[in-house]
């Protein structure tokens, strides 16, 4: 059933906006016409389906260059941000509406009434619309990847196999909060260091720009020699002023290549690489990376999910390459027959308490458990890290400007000193 939205008028000449679910055009303002709403423009909604005829039309002109971009702009990529924290609310009361024995279509249609954006209230119309005609819940999720992941998708149908849904929903409310929760943490330990760089350089080119060039102009008309740092301020002011574009044109080219290579399978890899072995940054990205795999992979085997299927899901989301190809060599080695923990230990990435503690987990049949501990564990150490890194840059990033202005400050007072000497 298509999904239409409408702009109308309602009684006392107001307008409104909305979306219903239709077999027709015609059906559907004739049910607006019902409650008193005056439909002046009506289309497909986007998500929605389309009409025979509209379809067969679309056919006919075929794609245009809107349409190939919408579809680019759609590809898989997963919710991030405020989408993340919206699935995790909904995810929740879903789980919680099933648990009470609710419908799973009215299920849907609760959450249709208190959603609060016109895109997640045509999504879930979807849904409902999927679910009625005799689709699973799980494909139904599979139609919309920029908002529920292969982990998602996968999750919810080894849910139905076991009937347990509104149990497996309730787990992955629980994994996407720590999901957000830790991306909170990361950012907010790097918040401050980059809000002080960026404050600096503002400082510095305002000082540069404006206010060095006017003090070493009086100065030089002095007519006495400057010393060499005075030089030295009013060389870097120059290039300053006269190359200053150079600075965003640079950056915009490293940001280029940058990408460009992290596109590439061996640069990728390097990268990342690079990444965990920085000092003090390096040990956060590899304890997220390592807290990430561990608390996917729980979350997944305690859901049904094979533990192969588990592990190609887990490399896709762990965000780091060096993380993820291990997690393909353990893959790929439970094929050959071996254990989890065996090819863990082998690829030297994982700490060996690690490797240690997935051993026992599987030796006593409780790797799901043992897998969240890790998880817990390195949630933990990545709290002390997170303040670890702020009480290291903060300082950090003070001295440095101090140390910036300070070398502005003297080489404009030193010729000032000399000529109140002579």
């Amino acid at each position: 059933m298509p999904i239409f939205q409408y702009k109308a008028y309602v009684p006392g000449g107001a307008t409104k906006t909305g979306v219903i679910d239709a077999d027709t055009p015609r059906e559907a303002r004739q049910r607006l016409r019902l409650e008193n709403i005056l439909v002046s423009e009506l289309k497909v909604a986007k998500g929605g389906r389309k009409t025979s005829q509209e379809r067969a039309a679309a056919r006919a002109k075929g794609p245009g260059l809107l349409q190939r971009i919408n579809k680019m702009r759609e590809q898989p990529a997963g919710p991030s941000g405020r989408d993340l924290e919206i699935v995790a609310a909904l995810t929740r009361q879903m789980g919680t509406l099933l648990a009470a024995g609710i419908p799973l279509s009215d299920m849907l249609s609760a959450i249709i009434e208190q959603t609060e954006t016109r895109r997640l209230e045509t999504i879930f119309r979807s849904l409902r619309e999927r679910i009625t005609q005799g689709s699973s819940f799980g494909d139904a999720l599979g139609d919309y990847p920029q908002l529920f992941t292969d982990l998602y998708v996968n999750m919810v149908r080894a849910g139905e196999v076991t009937g347990q849904v509104d149990v497996v929903l309730l787990r992955l409310a629980d994994f996407l909060q720590r999901q957000r929760r830790l991306q909170r943490k990361i950012t907010s330990a790097l918040t401050y260091p980059v809000l002080m760089i960026f404050i600096g350089a503002v400082v510095v080119s305002v000082l540069m720009a404006f206010v060095v060039p006017k003090i070493t102009d009086m100065l030089k008309d002095t007519g006495q020699a400057l010393p060499g740092p005075t030089q030295l301020l009013v060389l870097l002011s120059t290039l300053f002023k006269d190359y200053w574009i150079v600075i965003p044109l640079g950056v915009a080219f490293a940001s280029v290549v940058y990408n460009k290579i992290y596109k590439t399978n061996k640069g990728q890899l390097a990268i990342d690489r690079f990444k965990m072995r920085l000092p003090i940054i390096g040990e956060l990205v590899r304890k997220s990376a390592i807290s990430r795999f561990t608390r996917t992979l729980a979350t997944l085997l305690s859901s049904g999910v094979a533990a192969v299927r588990s592990l190609e899901i887990t490399e896709t989301v762990v965000g780091n390459r060096v993380i993820a190809d291990a997690t393909a060599h353990i893959r790929t080695r439970i094929l050959e027959g071996t254990d989890i923990a065996t090819p863990l230990k082998a690829t030297g990435v994982f700490p060996s308490v690690v490797g240690y503690m997935v051993s026992v987990g599987e030796q006593s049949g409780e790797l799901e458990q043992m897998l969240d501990r890790i998880a817990d564990a390195y949630d933990e150490e990545i709290e002390v890290v997170t303040e670890r890194v702020t009480v290291v840059l903060e300082p950090l990033m003070i001295v440095v400007l101090a140390v910036v202005v300070g070398f502005i400050v003297y080489s404009i007072i030193l010729p000032i000193l000399e000529v109140g000497n002579i």
